[in-house]
């Protein structure tokens, strides 16, 4: 034997299951040293700052040559 379900979950019961399942907006705060958004807890995409130190180099993006 194998495991089935005695009863058939209605659309409502199944929805009220699932009402957690939806995408959340990562929790954004600015950044100390250029005041842009980002992730708290994590390295400024834009500064490469993390706790009032510089931990990446950021490169400035360069156009290339027509």
């Amino acid at each position: 034997m194998g495991a089935l379900p005695k009863q058939r979950i209605s659309r409502h019961r199944q929805g009220n299951r699932r009402r957690h399942h939806y995408l959340k907006l990562p929790h954004l705060v600015a950044c100390k040293s250029c005041r842009e958004m980002k992730r708290s807890h994590h390295v400024c995409p834009n500064c490469g700052m993390y706790n009032g130190r510089q931990v990446l180099e950021i490169e400035e993006p360069t156009r290339p040559e027509a």
